[in-house]
This record gives structure tokens, sequence and C-alpha cells, in this order.
């Protein structure tokens, strides 16, 4: 670097390759460590908060006591490029770190990572997450502690295998077990935790909450899905569907158009992105939220590998996968297309929706999916009865006599909601219950 590149990067000032530090010593040090952890930077020691050039006292021994110092006190141990330069009468000292090619790097036991300007302090699952992404290895590839394939449902994988063989993106006859341990589910005749998230008899307790909320604290009603996963994100999309208003619309033909107020395939693609970038090794649910404009979707886990907010918005990203088997399920059995495609396919579907905006951020630790609604829907909407209100129609219409706790079982959704639905489809004489409290049942007047 040469006085022009220090004068360039002056006027710059800090940012998420460079920082500034008036002498060396423990803030410098982190800041070496979290540069090392992401995509390198350079330290200028030398320089205030406010730019200015206040430089370093130093001696013939100062570069190489610096180097065993950050040697001494890394693990991995970094050795970093350290040189000087001479500015308006002032010696600069720059010490040049790259990206260190095993990840985590610790600073007496402490790990950091560069976020815009600052460095900031690694949590377990961030740790966790730069160790695999380094070696790239996958979380849910390893196999899981105490279970054997006795714990799967051979239902769940049989319907697994012909739901791949349908989509034609796996042709196979031999036994559901080969298959599962070419796929890389099963490993040493044991489940990965990816086979025991898809497939185990007893699921996982990695749970997805919902809730329909009229204010932050007024829930009217939600669900706690605990189910394997290709099954919970279907349950997981009928209870967000049964919330949604629907229009009906005709263009002239016999057959109406159907129109949800948000577009199903976006929200649907937010759930299956919630659950294979989810981060399994944090103890938070999966949170869904839906409120009278707006739906939102938490995932805990933030962005993994390099992947950043910038790159998703400017569309020009590697995906960067957590879950590499995951994906693969969902990949196979058509849920989603190829990887890194998911917030395209969002965007795509938001373009006939006009009146519905998408936000995506991190906060806490994982990463909020928000679906904002601007407008209402179309007039022509089936003065406001919904489609999880019309399912309860149609099962009655084809089941007459059911009591609430069949339709529960049969359509999967909460008896006090469907106890609500039914409340709304006798006040407007559509519905009766005949016969007593205990033997009767609803029936279509």
């Amino acid at each position: 670097m040469n006085k022009q590149e220090l004068l360039r990067f002056i006027q710059y000032g800090e940012s998420r390759t460079i920082e500034f530090k008036t002498t060396f010593g423990k803030g410098a040090i982190e800041a070496v460590v979290a540069f090392a952890n992401v995509k390198g930077g350079k330290i200028i020691i030398g320089m205030n908060d406010d730019k200015n050039v206040v430089g370093v006292q130093i001696s013939g021994e100062t570069k190489q006591q610096w180097i065993n110092k950050i040697k001494s006190s890394t693990s991995p141990a970094v050795i970093p490029d350290i040189y000087s330069v001479d500015f308006d009468k002032k010696t600069v000292m720059i010490i040049d770190v790259k990206e260190y090619p095993i990840k985590p790097v610790s600073y007496k036991g402490r790990y950091y990572k560069r976020v815009q300007n600052s460095n900031h302090l690694m949590n377990a699952g961030e740790i966790m997450d730069a160790r695999l992404y380094s070696l790239q290895l996958s979380w849910d590839a390893y196999e899981y502690p105490n279970e054997t394939i006795d714990s799967l449902d051979y239902n769940k994988i049989g319907k697994f295998i012909k739901n791949i063989n349908e989509t034609g993106r796996l042709h196979s006859k031999e036994s559901e077990i080969t298959i599962l341990q070419k796929l890389s589910f099963i490993k040493n005749n044991k489940p990965t935790s990816a086979a025991m998230l898809l497939f185990a008899k007893i699921p996982l307790r990695m749970n997805i909450r919902v809730g329909r909320f009229k204010d932050d604290i007024t829930i009217i009603d939600d669900r706690q899905i605990t189910d394997t996963l290709l099954e919970a994100v279907e349950d997981t999309v009928k209870f967000i569907k049964t919330y949604m208003q629907i229009a009906y619309m005709f263009d002239g033909s016999i057959k109406r158009i159907e129109k949800w107020d948000y577009p199903l395939a976006a929200i649907r693609e937010a759930v299956i992105n919630a659950v294979i970038h989810r981060n399994y090794a944090e103890p938070s649910d999966i949170q869904i939220k839906i409120y009278d404009n707006k739906i939102d979707i938490f995932s805990p886990g933030k962005l993994y590998g390099d992947l950043t907010l910038e790159k998703l918005k400017k569309k020009n990203y590697q995906s960067s996968l957590r879950n590499k088997l995951l994906a693969e399920a969902f990949y196979l059995t058509g849920n989603i297309e190829k990887y890194g495609t998911g917030f395209i396919r969002i965007e795509d579907e938001l373009k006939s929706y006009p009146d519905v905006s998408f936000e995506f951020k991190e906060i806490a630790n994982g990463m909020l999916a928000t679906f904002n609604k601007s407008g209402e829907v179309n007039e022509g909407v089936s003065e406001g009865v919904n489609e999880g209100v019309n399912e309860v129609l149609a099962f009655i219409r084809d089941n007459p006599g059911k009591r609430i706790p069949q339709i529960e079982k049969e359509i999967g959704v909460p008896a006090k909601t469907i106890e609500r639905w039914l409340k709304k489809l006798k006040d407007e004489g559509i519905l009766e219950f005949k016969g007593s409290s205990k033997t009767g049942g609803y029936y279509i007047k």
C-alpha cells in the first residue's frame, strides 16, 4: 500500500474490510480474527475513528513483536503481513489479513467475525456453521446419536421414494434402505440427522409454531406443528391458508378464477426455505405469525457461509446450504426446483400482486421473512368466506352428520378453529346441528 492508496482508504472510512486503530493491542488482534473468519481485511494502526492520522511509534523489532503476539494468541495461529507507510511525516502500520482456510479462528478462546464495519462475537451456532462450511460438511449428514434404522417410519420412506420416482429426478427399484444409503440418508447402517428429521417414527421436536394474531399480544388461534419435515410443511401451509382470504373473479369463461390475498406459491416457498435453511442446533422454533395485513416467518439461524443480504438482493449469489441432505430431499420430491432460487421465485410470484411486498432481514439469531399487504382483496370476494370455511362446508356436504372431533381428524385443523367456522356457517343459515349434543352432527340446510 502506498500513500495514495492509504489516502483513499481514509476517505472511505471503516468498512467490511478496513479497521482503524490508534494503537496495537487487544482490539487490533480481535479485528485480525474477525477478518480471518470472513474475507480478510486490513487494520490500519495509527488512525483514529475520526479518520485522522495520529501515527504510531515503532522500532526495528515492532513488526516481529506484533506478528509473534498475534501468532501466539490466535488459534489456529494467524500470521498476517505487516508493513509501514509514511504519511505526512508520521508512520502508519498496516496489518494485512487474508481469509483463513480453516475456520473459525479464535482469539484467546473467543471467536469474532466482521459484520459491516464492526467486529461481532460469534455465538455457538455461528461457530459450528463456520466450521462445517470451511470443511464443506453438512450438519444433517452426520449420524444421529443413539438411533438405529428401526427408528425410521417405512411408510414415510415409501411415500418419499414414490414421490421422487414420480418427479423423474430419481428412478430406482432397489430396496428402501439401499436407496437411502445411496442418497447418504443412512450411513454405517445408522440414520443421519436428515433421515430422522424426514422419516422418524417419533418426530424430533423441531417445532413450527403458527399463530393468528390480532396484534402483537392478542392471539386468536395458534398451533404447534411437530412432525417430520415434508409433512410439517404441508400442515403449516394448510393452517396459513385457513386465515387467507380468497377472491372469486370471472373473465368471461364458465370457470371462475380464484385469487388469494397473498401469492400462495410464494408463501409456500418461504415456509420451505425456513425449514431447509434453519439452524437445527438452535433451540428456537420456526415461528409464523399471521396478522390482518402481514405474515411473518422467522427461522432460527442467520445466513450461512459467505451469503449476505446484499447478494440476495442482487440475485448474483451462489447457494450456501447449511443442510445439504434436507435440500436434496425437497429437490428430489419436487418441492424446490433448484438450489438458490427460492427468493427469485418469490419475487416472480409477487409480480401479479402489486399490493403485496416482501422483506427479508436478519434479526436476533435468525432470519425474518415478511409479506406485507397494503390493499384489500378484490371486491369479488365471496362475502368474506375463506377457503377454510369452504373446506368444512365441502366436507359436511360429502359427510353429513359428522361432529367436530371427526372433522378435526379428517381435515387436520384445530377444533377451536373448526368451531369458529361452523358458527359462521350456522349464523349464515347454511348449516344446522341435528340430534343430541352427544350423538348429533352437522348437516347442510
